[in-house]
């Protein structure tokens, strides 16, 4: 009977919400709208999870299996040689085969093998070569393109790659050889500071969508509460007059998850469209994980329920009206702290309890107490409003509307700004987590920028190849100076002593006297000139260094390991070992670190003191230093390198370096962040459009009795403008003390105690948006037509 009774008044409460007339319709439309926006992002966050899934499991299906060694070519087997380079900030990570059979496995997404000197390559780096952006890039990779690579080779839609088919991979210059594709490698668990990040991002960004979704099932509530009261007129009760409301919330709520679906349809339909921080995916890989959907889909019903009979709590609804207009019942504090101690009951005991060399955390206890935490200073914000407008008086006409209004309804404005309480408030926490984590997962790399941006090697077959090599780089348009060097070695001649496996070795590098001063401190140099160079300084005793076995000044030097190993390459059969006699001339200095921030050692050399000698498999060492005047002066390096040798390295030197797992988080969290953000926008847009919507009669007469159109509009700012800044006041507040709170349990210390400045920044770029958007509105809703009534 009971379910009866509540199914019938429901029912009613539905056909109320889509048949009340115009105005009626337009409410529903407007929380619906409101509660699609918080259902497809609820979608899209359950379907996160999956996304990141479907992209390891793409990187793992197109990488070469490695799992089975194989030694020798046969039909099926292809020499593979991996290659990333980065085109203006965009990182393109390339592919390179050489088939040994006629069989070889087709690369994950191709259509076809390509030929030699062909490439494939995905939709987005096709479209970039083919642009006149990719113009630089396009000399880089001098490969015909013969097709594309479906998605099946592809992590994203929007990634960079390419595929091609080679005849200058050896087994001296590639990664492996293989005969087929798609093996994984198990992740390492993260260590427990990223997973508190990544628990608190969860609660702090999904946390302002249900608030939102609350706030939305009680657009209209001032209209509702009206028709309601006519409702008793007729010989409804109380009790039944609050399930036809709840009915009617529970009709646009399930609307509003029609509308969510549907927004969520289209927007991965658009996933691959759009990339947020280096991240994007195919339509097929947004998925929400299924038990979250269901909690989504669930939850939403449901508390539009509830929302609507807590809201009709205090609420009298008599046959001739609705007590609603009267002074409301003062709020009460004790209860809205009380959420705050619970919330710090949970997360106090935590301190200290968090481990960098740990795998797991308390999540139960964190999530409960920031969310408890978070949801307590929502319920603050209500009762800080009233007592804060209530103190509020003399001004402009403006001012005393708005803060009238304010003083009337303080609830309705405060619900509105709910959601950038918690979004604020958590925003600052977790930028504090960041900057108090960063010193754990960036470090500084050592390397110099300030002498060198850009470090390339490539192998060459003798020395005067090398130092063409590096002629070619320092030409290159936009170099302003290199610091070049040919790597060779030096090993020290004579049989193996006792215990010995193999001749002693240390390294050789021929370079003029600019290049050598950036790996020792030299005292003089002039070409002709040899140093011993040792990493921990002459003071160290250079008798006991392993540097003095081989190379002394007056030493003599083998140019060729004397002793080779019997799998490796071997010398012409009765050819002589080459030999060099270290001038004894040569002085022993100091080591000093280089633009990498390592510390080498071994030989310097000028080049007129080498000479004509064989070099053993030398290298040109490049490290240049570009000039800022010059538009893509690294582009131009890096082409001139692959130009040089396909299978040279180019590498950009950084002053930091993060750990991928940080990187990898902090991009996640921002990409939510963004999304939150926007729904917050789009939040306080709904409600301010449906606050004016409801006081359309009020407005028209307003003007009609001579009340300035702009004095009407600076109202409408003040009151979205006074409860944002006490909001975003109590954010401050709150997110210093939830972040002390939360970097206590790691025992880090705050960094930056003012790192809510862009946090405030946003939120009061929200009040100008807000009011710009609803302006046209609400000088359509002060045209005389307002009056008219039936």
């Amino acid at each position: 009977m009971i379910l009866r009774t509540w199914a019938r008044d429901l029912a009613l409460g539905a056909r109320f919400a889509v048949t009340g007339g115009r105005s009626g319709r337009l409410r529903t439309l407007l929380t619906a709208t409101g509660v699609g926006f918080g259902v497809a992002l609820l979608l899209v966050a359950a379907s996160f999870p999956n996304m990141l899934f479907q992209r390891e499991v793409r990187e793992s299906v197109r990488a070469v299996d490695g799992s089975q060694e194989v030694t020798a070519p046969r039909a099926d087997t292809f020499l593979h040689l991996g290659r990333t380079t980065v085109y203006r900030d965009d990182v393109i990570s390339g592919l390179l085969l050489r088939p040994e059979g006629d069989a070889p496995p087709l690369p994950p997404g191709a259509p076809a093998f390509p030929r030699s000197g062909e490439m494939l390559v995905s939709p987005a780096l096709g479209k970039l070569l083919d642009s006149p952006e990719g113009a630089l890039l396009k000399e880089r990779l001098p490969y015909k393109t013969v097709g594309t690579i479906g998605p099946a080779g592809l992590i994203g839609p929007a990634e960079l790659r390419y595929v091609a088919h080679v005849d200058f991979l050896t087994t001296d210059n590639f990664d492996g050889r293989g005969t087929r594709y798609g093996w994984s490698v198990p992740a390492e668990p993260m260590n427990a500071f990223l997973i508190l990040l990544v628990v608190v991002a969860c609660v702090v960004l999904l946390l302002p969508v249900l608030v939102f979704v609350a706030t939305a099932v009680r657009f209209g509530g001032e209209q509702r509460d009206r028709r309601l009261a006519a409702l008793r007129l007729i010989g409804a009760d109380t009790a039944m007059t609050r399930r036809i409301a709840a009915g009617e919330s529970l009709a646009s709520a399930l609307l509003g998850l029609l509308v969510g679906l549907g927004l969520f349809a289209v927007a991965r339909q658009f996933a691959g469209v759009f990339t947020i921080w280096d991240v994007n995916a195919y339509p097929g890989d947004v998925v929400p994980m299924g038990p979250l959907a269901a909690l989504v889909l669930g939850i939403v019903p449901v508390a539009s329920v509830v929302v609507t009979l807590f809201a009709l709590r205090g609420v009298a609804i008599e046959p001739l009206g609705v007590v609603r207009t009267s002074t409301p019942r003062r709020r009460r504090l004790w209860w809205r702290l009380l959420l705050l101690a619970a919330g710090a009951a949970f997360l106090v005991p935590l301190v200290g309890e968090v481990e960098m060399n740990e795998t797991s955390i308390d999540t139960v206890g964190v999530v409960a107490g920031t969310t408890l935490a978070l949801i307590g200073l929502t319920t603050l914000l209500p009762w800080l409003v009233e007592a804060g407008v209530k103190r509020l008086h003399a001004g402009p006409v403006a001012w005393q509307l708005a803060v009238r209004r304010l003083q009337l309804s303080s609830g309705t404005a405060a619900r509105a700004v709910s959601g950038i309480v918690v979004a604020a408030t958590g925003a600052i926490a977790l930028q504090m987590l960041f900057q108090a984590m960063e010193s754990d997962f960036t470090q500084a790399s050592g390397e110099d920028t300030s002498r060198a941006q850009i470090a390339v090697g490539t192998d060459a077959r003798n020395a005067g190849e090398a130092r063409g090599v590096i002629d070619r780089i320092a030409r290159t348009d936009g170099v302003s100076a290199v610091i070049g060097t040919v790597e060779s070695r030096v090993w020290r001649p004579g049989p193996l002593k006792g215990g010995e496996e193999f001749a002693p070795m240390t390294s050789l590098r021929v370079g003029d006297c600019a290049s050598l001063r950036e790996y020792a401190t030299l005292p003089s140099c002039t070409d002709g000139d040899v140093f011993v160079f040792l990493a921990h300084g002459a003071q160290g005793n250079p008798g006991d260094s392993f540097v003095a076995r081989v190379a002394r000044p007056g030493a003599t030097v083998a140019l060729r390991d004397p002793h080779p190993h019997p799998d490796g390459p071997q010398p012409p059969k009765g050819a002589p070992l080459p030999q060099w006699r270290i001038p004894a001339t040569a002085r022993i200095v100091d080591s000093r670190p280089d633009p990498t921030g390592m510390y080498q050692y071994g030989v310097l050399a000028t080049p007129s003191a080498i000479g004509g000698l064989p070099l053993d498999e030398p290298d040109a060492q490049a490290m240049v230093r570009l000039d800022p005047a010059v538009p893509d002066a690294a582009e131009h390096v890096r082409n001139t390198a692959y130009a040089v040798d396909p299978t040279s390295w180019v590498r950009t030197l950084k002053d930091l370096e993060r750990d991928a797992a940080f990187s990898s988080v902090r991009t996640g969290i921002l990409v939510g962040s963004t999304l939150t953000m926007l729904l917050v926008a789009a939040s306080l847009l709904v409600t301010t459009l449906e606050q004016l919507r409801d006081r359309k009669r009020l407005l028209s007469s307003l003007v009609a009795f001579g009340t300035r159109r702009s004095t009407l509009s600076w109202s409408v700012l003040w009151q979205t403008a006074v409860p944002i800044l006490l909001g975003l006041a109590l954010s401050v507040v709150g997110g210093l003390g939830l972040g002390v709170l939360l970097l206590k349990m790691g025992g880090q210390r705050v960094e930056d105690w003012w790192g809510f400045v862009p946090v405030v920044g946003i939120g009061l770029g929200l009040i100008a948006a807000v009011t710009l958007l609803s302006m046209p509105l609400l000088w359509r809703l002060m045209r005389a037509d307002g009056l008219r009534t039936e």
